[in-house]
């Protein structure tokens, strides 16, 4: 299969999204965990048995055995960048729909890699409300959630959730 891309095509695409981070918790993290990327044949699920397409790996999270790929195929181009398994029964699938994105960072701060940070927030929805509003300062992703399970316990007609303020450019 054609490859138009190039580890080094990937890598300032990466680079190109990065600049626009401003908290250096994250952007040290995703260098951190960045990958020399590499192509790897990723089952299509949703195809013939067999069909398969070059994926490039360009971050991996040991820790939770998931990873960041590049896919021009499948999800793509429409949501190139995706979650995948490193490892197991299931690590050379493209994965769900649901799993792939139209940007490096929408998928890395929705991957287990960015728990790692303390950059989470509760925030409170109210009813009715399109978007919440932190009511909490940073921390861990445990302590987080589970003072959104406490809110939600006290308060049922609010909802309350756990993300970030970090601001990045999203499709």
């Amino acid at each position: 299969m054609f490859m138009s891309l190039t580890a080094s095509h990937l890598r300032s695409l990466i680079v190109a999204e990065l600049a626009h981070i401003g908290d250096a918790r994250v952007t040290a993290h995703v260098q951190k965990l960045l990958v020399d990327p590499k192509p790897i044949l990723r089952d299509w699920d949703y195809g013939a048995p067999g069909e398969n397409y070059p994926c490039w790996s360009v971050l991996e999270h040991p820790k939770s055995n998931t990873g960041i790929a590049y896919c021009e195929f499948g999800f793509g181009p429409g949501s190139p960048w995706g979650l995948v398994v490193l490892s197991g029964p299931s690590h050379m699938s493209i994965g769900m729909d649901s799993g792939w994105y139209t940007t490096f960072m929408e998928v890395y701060f929705a991957s287990k890699a960015a728990t790692d940070i303390p950059i989470w927030r509760v925030f409170k929805r109210e009813s009715g409300s399109p978007s919440g509003i932190p009511i909490s300062a940073e921390s861990d992703w445990d302590s987080t959630w589970n003072e959104a399970y406490r809110l939600r316990a006290f308060d049922p007609s609010s909802h309350y959730y756990c993300s970030h303020s970090v601001q990045y450019p999203r499709e």
